[in-house]
């Protein structure tokens, strides 16, 4: 993990300074002087190679610097404060992913070709197709400006989570829904299923038993990216629903050209993405044992 960190690091750290303009170039213009002083207060006036050698130094000590659009506020500050805004409503919208995408795609898989089959992954496959900034404000014209049962935008109550947590939701319940109908519809036909089935095994235990723990290993899979990506802000919806997020910060720092706010957000969304790759791979190796086996 630290090698696969330092190369997001140095790509990131590179990448960010190729984009034309500086932090100070947005405000109201500045003296000269006054800029030069600013740059050689953060070290912009240092070689690229020295003021990475010097960020890596201090980011193995956890600090990630001073924020060069908010003065008087470090980096880990201004990101402690947003990760939890975006854990929160990434976990609701992952739980909402799970708990209507896999239940879909079992019963379309139990009952193939039908209507039951038809219904559910003809609305997949629209989920699929329509992005976040699409959906997003379908469901708020709908629940807020039609209905008036929730807010459009803003943060601070548990309402607030509902048209964000189901934006997000939705379109990670469409894949995950064919994905547990295409894999279960595999296992449906192996042995050890009709075998289960001639011994009187009852219907739901089958399918939600014996079947979705092996059929469930490649939704695992996708759920350890998907997850990262939910739990680490993503800023299309938060800018949508004016959430304040790390995906809303990411943005913001970008435009601002806040350098050690984007290796930030960048970082805590690789750290996000391998930790929770690894306790996918844990999960897997819990439900399938084989797994430990053929590395051992």
């Amino acid at each position: 993990m630290i090698p696969i960190l330092l190369v997001v690091v140095i790509a990131t750290f590179f990448l960010a300074h190729a984009v034309p303009g500086g932090p100070f170039d947005r405000d109201r213009p500045v003296p000269a002087e006054v800029k030069h002083r600013l740059e050689a207060y953060y070290g912009l006036d240092q070689p690229l190679t020295v003021q990475l050698i010097r960020y890596i130094k201090n980011l193995a000590q956890g600090d990630l610097g001073p924020s060069m659009k908010y003065p008087g506020w470090s980096v880990n500050e201004i990101i402690g404060n947003r990760i939890p805004v975006s854990a929160s409503l990434g976990s609701v919208a992952l739980l909402l992913a799970i708990f209507i995408g896999v239940p879909v795609g079992v019963i379309a898989a139990s009952r193939p070709y039908t209507w039951l089959d038809r219904v559910p992954t003809g609305f997949s496959l629209l989920g699929i197709c329509i992005p976040a900034f699409v959906l997003g404000p379908i469901l708020s014209l709908i629940f807020s400006l039609w209905l008036g049962w929730f807010p459009p935008c803003g943060w601070g109550s548990s309402v607030h989570f509902v048209l964000p947590a189901f934006t997000l939701g939705l379109i990670t319940a469409a894949p995950l829904a064919r994905l547990t109908r295409g894999e279960l519809m595999e296992v449906y036909n192996l042995d050890y299923i009709r075998t289960a089935k001639a011994k009187g095994v009852s219907a739901t235990r089958i399918r939600f038993v014996h079947a979705l723990r092996n059929g469930i290993l490649p939704v695992v899979t996708f759920l350890g990216p998907a997850a990262a990506n939910l739990v680490s802000g993503t800023f299309v919806v938060e800018s949508l629903f004016d959430v304040p997020g790390l995906g809303r910060l990411f943005v913001t720092s970008i435009i601002n050209r806040d350098v050690p706010l984007i290796l930030g957000t960048t970082l805590i969304y690789a750290v996000a993405l391998l930790v929770l790759n690894l306790i996918t791979d844990l999960f897997k190796a819990t439900l399938d044992p084989r797994l430990v086996r053929q590395r051992q």
